[in-house]
């Protein structure tokens, strides 16, 4: 693959990889940085990648797959997002909103905690919002199993939370 064909391939990936890399690490800078070893490990890759319609699945994948290694490795701290990023819409209240978003920060720490496939399933279906037939075909695990990890994964988080209560 020539230059050209990677850039018409995986650039108009950007923004999709971009959004998946802030889900998962809910930093303007490092979700930056994950999208940058993305793409240095497509271009790396290159010439082992044959050209097909699901370019974007293979992009995104790779970034999870990147995230989860540095993760595991603990070269990527996760870091609550500045408050000045935080917008406010009419007739919310701050206090509220900044609570939300530490409960928010709290369960995606939680999940990433979760043994693997049951925190990359739930990241996958409960934080980016992916149909089970897409995970199903990034994973190579039935609808059905899906299911039943899903299951077990809110069950331990919701055993988590309670935990925290008390």
């Amino acid at each position: 693959m020539d230059a050209s064909q990677f850039k018409s391939t995986f650039l108009p990936c950007y923004q999709k990889l971009y959004t998946v890399a802030w889900r998962l690490t809910g930093n303007v800078q490092s979700a930056e940085d994950l999208v940058q070893e993305t793409f240095l490990k497509l271009w790396t890759r290159r010439g082992q990648i044959l050209i097909n319609k699901n370019a974007r699945a293979y992009a995104i994948t790779l970034l999870r797959n990147v995230y989860y290694d540095t993760l595991r490795s603990r070269k990527i701290e996760e870091t609550e997002a500045d408050i000045g990023q935080m917008r406010l819409t009419a007739g919310e209240d701050p206090a509220r909103q900044i609570e939300a978003h530490d409960e928010y920060a709290r369960l995606r720490r939680l999940i990433a905690g979760l043994p693997d496939p049951q925190g990359r399933i739930m990241a996958m279906r409960d934080l980016e919002g992916l149909p089970y037939n897409e995970i199903s075909r990034e994973t190579g695990l039935t609808e059905v199993n899906i299911r039943s990890i899903l299951s077990r994964a809110r069950r331990r988080i919701r055993e988590l939370l309670k935990e925290t209560k008390t």
